[in-house]
């Protein structure tokens, strides 16, 4: 099941839960220190799959000018345990859909990470800049336009 909730509607527990994975996934299990908590949440809608009642896929939606002049998608990750069910098109999909039908913009930029250049392409997402170094990793700036 897809939710999407802006910050004040989240439950404490979803908070929870959503911190959490990220701490997992990006850094321990990427073993990237970072600021997570970086004050994009307050003003992001929160896109979540849910199975179980358990969160198993999750990214932010930003508006127009927090992370880039365009909407942005943030924060996309697939929790260990789900990966390979196809999650993560799924929540990218709802993400560019969500930004398309709530932001009054065409335009998505995103930070990826290199390796997923590909996966982000079948999506519709092109590159517009040169691979960089975001904290240890190598990510490149893609756009999506409707």
């Amino acid at each position: 099941m897809v939710i999407c909730k802006k910050f004040n509607e989240l439950t404490l527990e979803e908070l929870y839960e959503i911190l959490k994975l990220r701490s997992e996934v990006f850094v321990v299990e990427q073993k990237c220190i970072y600021n997570d908590i970086d004050g994009k949440d307050l003003t992001s809608s929160h896109i979540m799959i849910k199975e179980n009642g358990k969160i198993k896929a999750y990214l932010r939606a930003l508006q127009p000018g927090v992370s880039y002049e365009d909407a942005s998608l943030g924060r996309v990750l697939v929790s260990p345990d789900a990966r390979g069910k196809g999650y993560a098109k799924v929540i990218v999909v709802k993400g560019v859909e969500y930004i398309l039908n709530n932001f009054n913009t065409t335009k998505i930029t995103i930070g990826a990470q290199e390796y997923l250049k590909n996966f982000y392409s079948e999506i519709g997402f092109k590159p517009i800049s040169e691979v960089y170094d975001e904290d240890g990793i190598p990510h490149l700036d893609m756009t999506f336009e409707k």
